[in-house]
């Protein structure tokens, strides 16, 4: 009852000590020979129970998979501003899908697709690596990329812009902060 053990006892006897202890006879290892109980209120055998399945669920985290679509004759600056989503995903510790679907002709020079590809994940290196090389499936190229460990992976460049720009907004705000603002103009008249 207070955690001692009562030894090997008939099934009988262990309900009889549960009813006159006013608490239940718990099974706790089916398998074993003889079975193992416990008796306890079961009430809050149950209530530790889920206690126990919570706090373990809080060190799990589902997986976000965001998805990129390339194409073969995208765009240099088309490229980058992909690049650029990728890593703000990836700097939120989200899985990047890149799909890069072909259509119609292009299927015959599929190694234009895989430039492009290669391209995109070296652009991408410092913040994330592919689970597996670029996939040639039907008529799309698929990878999957995961994001580096947080103390392996560069910073984040966005965070720096919002970071200058919220500094530059204060000062603006606050013009005593900064002399620099103050600025002599003459006007014509």
């Amino acid at each position: 009852m207070d955690g001692k053990q009562l030894g090997v006892i008939s099934l009988n006897d262990a309900l009889a000590q549960a009813r006159a202890n006013g608490v239940d006879l718990v099974e706790i290892a089916a398998t074993a020979t003889p079975p193992v109980c416990r008796l306890v209120d079961f009430g809050k055998f149950r209530y530790e129970l889920a206690k126990k399945e919570k706090e373990s669920k809080k060190h799990q985290h589902a997986t976000i998979v965001k998805e990129i679509q390339l194409s073969p004759r995208i765009d240099p600056h088309d490229l980058g501003v992909k690049t650029d989503h990728a890593v703000n995903f990836l700097c939120e510790d989200m899985k990047v899908k890149v799909v890069l679907k072909f259509r119609g002709r292009e299927m015959a020079h599929t190694e234009f697709g895989f430039q492009v590809i290669t391209k995109f994940v070296a652009d991408i290196a410092p913040y994330g690596h592919p689970d597996f090389t670029p996939k040639l499936v039907g008529r799309s190229i698929t990878l999957m990329i995961s994001p580096l460990p947080r103390n392996k992976r560069a910073k984040n460049p966005r965070q720096d812009e919002t970071d200058h720009e919220a500094s530059r907004a204060k000062t603006a705000d606050n013009p005593k902060r900064s002399p620099s603002c103050k600025r002599n103009h003459t006007f014509l008249r």
